[in-house]
């Protein structure tokens, strides 16, 4: 049984498996894998669908991947049917195509093709979640904990999230930065803008916040990173009439920070200036911490070495190992075992007319195959 990593894409696509619907997506997977030999298990955790499937004993490569996709956004923007699999001039459309279900079915194809034609030694695993783009704490993290509890392991592990920029092969991910975002409600009194003395305005207070936080050079990068940013993504205070002076204004600010920082300190920092402004401003400001994910590095070794290797004789490319982007479930699975991220190209993910080019799906599934082969040789 040979799966053509091209065609089960398709049939991936085709389940309209918007976050964190499954719609088939696991299902499918699970019976190609029962029937390649592998021992399936599924994790379900609230509203998310994942899949555990392992085959052999002994020493155990790890894939993880996701089968659920962002919304499609505008129909009518679309030239193709979103969920249509449609191939058109190399490329296969849908969505989902390079985020990232090729990544998905290139693996799971090189994996199927190598447990019929090595029946001993080593074990393979892929750890395939529904909830990477939704709010992913009922996904990668319940197959963690899943494991965890049944005593299952991994000992190194690739992520098929899509990795290069513009050419198949030139970058893989070695680590990514932590993601953190702050929440800033200012509360003033609401007035007439014609009487401000007799109100307490929130938007000056707010401006000089927001300007502290933005001119502060958090660091200027490291070794394997760039330097952290701070970006503002929204300043809000609801207000449509001219003459009021508003009693309350939002801001959110998302910071990514390189292995310098951890989200810890970066909050102390944040409740630092906020507490400067508020004192002087006499004004109540709140804030809010989501934390997504800590910076992170797997050290460049042996199985960073066998990835760009196998992706060298594939593309006759060496990729570069970075740590851009933003987050993934790599920054689960780490705390489980060293991992690296390998896939695709990835300019057109989550766009209108998402897209792959049909040969690269066959050439990372080459990619994969090289990989599990030198794992296990």
């Amino acid at each position: 049984m040979t799966i053509d990593p091209v065609n089960l894409t398709a049939d991936l696509i085709r389940c309209e498996s918007v976050t964190p619907k499954e719609a088939g997506a696991l299902v499918l997977l699970e019976e190609l894998l029962a029937k390649a030999g592998f021992e399936c298990n599924r994790v379900d955790r609230g509203l998310v669908s994942n899949l555990f499937a392992r085959w052999g004993t002994g020493k155990t490569l790890g894939f993880n991947g996701h089968t659920d996709v962002v919304p499609i956004g505008s129909l009518d923007d679309w030239s193709v049917d979103p969920f249509g699999a449609e191939i058109k001039d190399g490329f296969l459309y849908g969505r989902g195509s390079t985020d990232m279900k090729s990544g998905v079915a290139a693996f799971a194809a090189a994996a199927i093709d190598f447990v019929q034609n090595n029946p001993a030694g080593g074990s393979i695993v892929l750890a395939i979640t529904g909830d990477e783009e939704g709010q992913a704490k009922d996904g990668t993290l319940a197959l963690l904990d899943w494991m965890n509890d049944n005593n299952e392991t991994i000992n190194h592990c690739i992520v098929g999230e899509p990795t290069c920029p513009e050419n198949m092969g030139e970058m893989m991910k070695i680590g990514r930065r932590g993601s953190m975002t702050a929440y800033f409600t200012v509360r003033g009194i609401q007035g007439h803008s014609a009487y401000p003395h007799r109100a307490k305005n929130p938007l000056p207070v707010m401006a000089e916040l927001i300007c502290d936080l933005t001119s502060f050079e958090l660091d200027q990068g490291s070794e394997h990173f760039d330097p952290s940013t701070l970006a503002v993504t929204t300043i809000d205070t609801g207000n449509l009439a001219n003459n009021v002076i508003p009693a309350e204004c939002r801001a959110t600010v998302n910071i990514r920070f390189n292995d310098m920082h951890t989200s810890e300190e970066l909050s102390v920092w944040l409740k630092e200036v906020t507490n400067k402004i508020a004192s002087k401003s006499d004004v109540e400001i709140n804030m809010e911490i989501q934390v997504s994910g800590e910076s992170f590095i797997t050290a460049l070794g042996s199985f960073s070495d066998l990835v760009s290797n196998s992706v060298y004789s594939e593309t006759g490319i060496y990729p570069q190992a970075s740590t851009s982007g933003g987050t993934s479930d790599a920054r689960f699975v780490k705390d489980h075992c060293p991992v690296v991220e390998f896939g695709l190209v990835g300019k057109t993910m989550h766009q209108v007319d998402e897209r792959v080019s049909v040969n690269h799906i066959h050439q990372l599934k080459a990619i994969y195959a090289n990989i599990i082969k030198n794992y296990f040789a």
